[in-house]
């Protein structure tokens, strides 16, 4: 079942969500990482980073809180001993990219932009701007932008650049279209939103840090918002779909909200045998309603919704809260 990264053909449409592999020897014992349809790294940054204080992960209903502070060991080591084990294995590899300045996205992107086996650069926009007052990247439309254009000048024509989106923001069309202007080949989404759990027995927040990411099964339904959104906005422009993806229906429901492909997290920690699994489920799904291709299903549940409109895709885009609450 193939699929397509922007102009990059895939051999399947699951991949791994940035974080969620460790560095690609992690996984392996469990799957075999060259049949995934990519593997995604962590996100990588200039310097080592050690990291935020511990506790910086906690389980909460239906989810798992994380703060890890893009720990890894920078650009240097992972160009020299992460990048070569994934090539010499034939893997796919998307690299996340952070940065807390243009500047210092630039600088990786350059730094990849000739590295032998960069199937993708993903740019993790949920980083604060340093020169910004900490403001986040991915909240802001022109920031964003910025960011995206200064790394799809820096990287070869043929290696797709893909902008991560957060869902926490008031308009994510408006962000995802900003990026896409500027440059980007395909869109991820959703990053984790930030949320807090409080221990009610200490009387602290779980998390050394206080808030986190959340990630896992509760925030499907947001990532499934946010890309019915953009694909309807956007149609032409190919979409990840992560977020709470556990099995193959889940990945199926991205894949008709407009998905092309789909990205597992943190279902990995639990079941590292996750991605052959859920891309069985998936094909099977698939062929009990009669598809037989994937791109056949993508932004399938969309076509009632534009029967019924006669204006742009993007008016088709935006959900009318206060009506669907009813």
């Amino acid at each position: 079942m193939r699929a397509y990264l922007a102009h990059v053909e895939l051999p399947n449409p699951i991949l791994t969500a940035a974080g969620c592999a460790g560095t690609g020897r992690e996984l392996a014992p469990f799957a075999d990482v060259t049949r995934l349809g990519a593997l995604t790294t962590r996100s990588i940054t200039m310097a080592p980073r050690a990291g935020r204080p511990t506790p910086r992960m906690a389980e909460t209903p239906s989810g798992l809180l994380t703060s890890v502070g893009l720990q890894g060991p920078g650009v240097d080591a992972f160009l020299a001993r992460e990048l070569p084990w994934l090539a010499e294995r034939g893997t796919r590899t998307v690299v996340s990219i952070a940065g807390g300045s243009v500047a210092e996205y630039t600088a990786l992107a350059r730094r990849l932009a000739d590295a032998p086996g960069v199937t993708a650069v993903e740019i993790n926009l949920s980083c604060p701007n340093v020169e910004d007052r900490g403001r986040v990247f991915a909240r802001d439309a022109v920031a964003a932008a910025e960011v995206v254009a200064s790394v799809r000048a820096a990287l070869r024509y043929d290696v797709p650049v893909v902008a991560k989106l957060a869902p926490d923001v008031a308009d994510v069309v408006a962000i995802a279209r900003a990026c896409v202007d500027s440059g980007a080949d395909a869109l991820a989404m959703i990053n984790t939103p930030i949320g807090m759990s409080v221990d009610v027995d200490t009387m602290r927040p779980v998390l050394a840090a206080g808030a986190g990411g959340l990630s896992g099964p509760a925030i499907r339904p947001l990532a499934v918002r946010c890309v019915w959104q953009v694909h309807a906005a956007l149609p032409g422009v190919p979409l990840v779909g992560m977020g709470g993806v556990t099995s193959g229906r889940d990945a199926l429901e991205l894949v008709l909200a407009g998905a092309c492909a789909v990205a597992v997290g943190t279902t990995l920690f639990h079941d590292p045998y996750a991605c052959p699994r859920i891309l069985r489920e998936l094909e099977e799904l698939l062929q009990e309603r009669g598809f037989d291709r994937l791109a056949d299903a993508v932004g399938v549940a969309h076509r009632p919704a534009q029967a019924r409109v006669d204006s742009s895709r993007t008016d088709a885009s935006k959900i009318d809260l206060e009506e669907s609450s009813l």
